[in-house]
């Protein structure tokens, strides 16, 4: 028994030592890798804030090109921007010197306070919350183009040869369009915003309630109005259409010097637009609603109807800051080979957010 006993301790023993030696070869690497790291970012750091100085010496050469300071003053601003960036430097390597100096005296286990939380970036608008792996970047000094998100909603009809919109055979009030769409907007005079250009991409939906029982029919090359052999509730045409739209906008700014960068802000500001758009016919569908035999019916068509697979046409818009009246007008045919032209008109509101 003594003999078994001794075995059974010396097996412990040597097991005990194995997972303790398994635990250090799995600690060491574990901070010997953090180590490496940081060692890494050093360099980082470095590159960080020499790019962030070559950029500041860009602005400042810009404002001595415009004029708004001398070359003696560019100088000062040139040597205090060197050694805020030189201290910052020194700054940052020193709080990662002292993390390498904790991970080397202590084990795997020991965590640094930068491990411990987690950081969540949010940017709304001209909001800007915390942002993760910030590099200190210096702001643009001069943004000549920005980027809005268009959104529009209104009635839509057509114009039909001969007719006037009351004559015509769509609901004014159950007829609209909804557009959806990302712009870009570019200050066309360099020191000047009273010109703008706004141009990108969009979705165009119009819609078209057809009145008095009617419903379109294909027949061959040409598509006309028909009655309907059942009570209709709701007969709607829609076409989706994805177009560029491009425009010239003129209106007075707010101009903003802020030092080290300067805006030109457009809120509350009055507006008018005026351009066009063109683009592609994507898809044709009627919807039905009406009783057959009592019951409820509902029927969708997917078809081109004889729509043109081309749009285009001229928009205008006039409003104040993001918010606008907002018209557009195709030029080309709804359908195509009819005997009577007819084009989509639409009036509504939009937002450039």
């Amino acid at each position: 028994m003594n003999t078994i006993t001794k075995l059974v301790v010396l097996i412990t023993l040597c097991l005990i030592a194995n997972i303790s030696h398994a635990q250090d070869t799995l600690q060491n690497p574990d901070n010997h890798f953090k180590i490496e790291n940081l060692k890494q970012l050093k360099e980082t750091i470095v590159n960080e804030e020499k790019a962030s100085l070559k950029a500041e010496v860009e602005t400042i050469n810009q404002r001595l090109e415009r004029g708004e300071i001398s070359q003696e003053n560019a100088e000062v601003l040139k040597n205090e921007m060197a050694k805020k960036r030189a201290l910052n430097i020194e700054n940052r390597l020193a709080i990662i010197d002292n993390k390498i100096a904790l991970l080397q005296r202590n084990d795997a286990s020991y965590k640094l306070e930068s491990e411990n939380r987690n950081e969540i970036g949010v940017s709304i608008g001209s909001f800007t919350g915390i942002s993760i792996n910030s590099k200190n970047e210096p702001p643009k000094y001069d943004i000549r183009t920005t980027k809005d998100f268009l959104f529009a909603i209104g009635f839509n009809n057509t114009i039909i040869e001969g007719q006037s919109l009351d004559d015509s055979p769509y609901q004014i009030g159950g007829s609209g369009f909804v557009e959806l769409g990302w712009l870009w907007k570019t200050r066309l005079l360099k020191n000047s915003n009273f010109a703008r250009m706004t141009y990108g991409l969009s979705v165009q939906w119009n819609k078209l309630s057809i009145k008095d029982n009617q419903y379109f029919v294909e027949n061959g090359e040409v598509t006309t109005l028909e009655p309907f052999p059942y009570e209709i509730k709701k007969a709607k045409l829609r076409t989706t259409s994805l177009v560029v739209p491009i425009h010239f906008e003129f209106g007075p700014s707010r101009f903003k010097d802020y030092g080290n960068r300067i805006r030109y802000l457009t809120g509350n500001q009055f507006k008018v637009g005026i351009g066009g758009f063109a683009g592609v016919n994507l898809g044709t569908m009627q919807k039905l609603k009406y009783k057959e035999d009592g019951k409820n019916q509902k029927d969708k068509f997917k078809s081109d109807y004889n729509t043109s697979n081309f749009v285009y046409g001229v928009s205008a818009y006039v409003g104040v800051g993001d918010f606008s009246v907002y018209a557009k007008y195709n030029l080309n045919d709804l359908f195509k080979d009819q005997a009577v032209a007819q084009r989509n008109v639409s009036l509504g509101l939009r937002w450039d957010f």
